[in-house]
């Protein structure tokens, strides 16, 4: 019930007015039927903008920390992602990614729609990172269509670690599905599931027209953290006399 009132109540029409986003390719969301929708991952508003402008319900498989943080405002975010039905994913493990694929299942055996980030993480500078494979586990299980979606503005208009948007246009695109019957049966072949998922960031780097990046996002965050660490040690600050 919450998530409806968000939607058509309080959050959805603030968000269509503030933004006011243009939707492309909507027709190639179905109707009626469980499906993955696999979107790029540029601001913490992309989980808001997406269930926004569908007809249907959609269920994102959401971070864990946004269900743990601490303090007034980490209750309120907690009670806000569970009242809207998102679905947090502990991210610290590969048992952890067999859990998340569970919950994922779980929503397209509903003949629900499925949200998925397959970067895992949001980028960080606005390019689009390589995917990780369990949205092609999800769609040869689950024998499901992915549609791939694009997220164009939302980096400009929240960009990591701003709280309050910024007024920027938004695009939504959303592209035709795509279909993997073909690969029936074959969940457990690496070099399948690599295919796929390699499939499905082509399409959403068409939509997006980002620049691509062959390396997971949390090891490029990794990286850069780790530069500005030892550059830090190099050339510390000296203190203001």
């Amino acid at each position: 019930m919450f998530y409806y009132v968000l939607k058509y109540v309080l959050l959805g029409p603030l968000l269509r007015l503030v933004f006011r986003p243009r939707i492309e390719g909507l027709e190639h969301v179905p109707d009626t039927g469980p499906a993955i929708v696999a979107g790029n991952h540029l601001s913490f508003s992309d989980h808001f903008l997406m269930p926004a402008v569908l007809k249907r319900r959609i269920t994102f498989l959401a971070k864990a920390e946004y269900f743990t943080g601490p303090g007034l405002r980490g209750r309120l975010t907690a009670f806000f992602f569970r009242s809207a039905g998102q679905i947090p994913v502990d991210r610290s493990g590969k048992e952890a990614g067999q859990a998340a694929i569970r919950e994922g299942l779980g929503v397209l055996g509903k003949d629900e729609l499925l949200g998925i980030y397959p970067e895992g993480t949001r980028s960080h500078d606005g390019r689009l990172y390589k995917g990780k494979v369990g949205v092609a586990v999800m769609a040869l299980k689950a024998q499901v269509p992915v549609i791939p979606c694009a997220m164009i503005g939302t980096f400009e208009a929240q960009p990591p670690g701003k709280v309050i948007p910024n007024i920027h246009p938004v695009v939504i695109r959303f592209g035709k599905p795509l279909d993997f019957s073909r690969y029936a049966g074959m969940e457990n072949e690496k070099a399948i599931l690599r295919a796929i998922t390699d499939e499905i960031m082509y399409a959403i780097l068409k939509l997006s027209e980002q620049e691509y990046v062959d390396q997971y996002a949390a090891v490029a965050k990794a990286e850069e953290a780790a530069a500005r660490r030892d550059k830090e040690r190099r050339f510390p600050r000296m203190p203001l006399s």
